[in-house]
């Protein structure tokens, strides 16, 4: 991925379909900024899902590690994969 373009808000309004277009054809995401400071990301959206992607790995990961301690530990306390995931989420929200 290339360096970011920053620009702020108003300036990505003039021209949000040049941002875009920057983001798909070049790979070069635009930082945009409100009042100085960075408040989203415009980026390709293979990029975006690719990124998704790797976060739902390393949460699954992250979460296979914990049940394999946890069976590790015995079963008195634990709950499933599905249950840790969930509160997870829950505290995400």
């Amino acid at each position: 991925m290339s360096e970011p373009v920053i620009e702020s808000m108003a300036e990505v309004r003039s021209h949000l379909a040049d941002a875009i277009d920057r983001a798909h054809r070049e790979g070069v995401p635009t930082i945009i900024t409100r009042r100085g400071k960075q408040e989203a990301v415009v980026i390709d959206i293979d990029e975006y899902q690719r990124l998704r992607r790797l976060a739902d790995e390393a949460e699954d990961a992250w979460l296979n590690n914990l049940a394999d301690e946890a069976e590790s530990e015995g079963l008195e306390g634990s709950v499933s994969l599905e249950e840790m995931a969930a509160i997870l989420r829950d505290q995400q929200a």
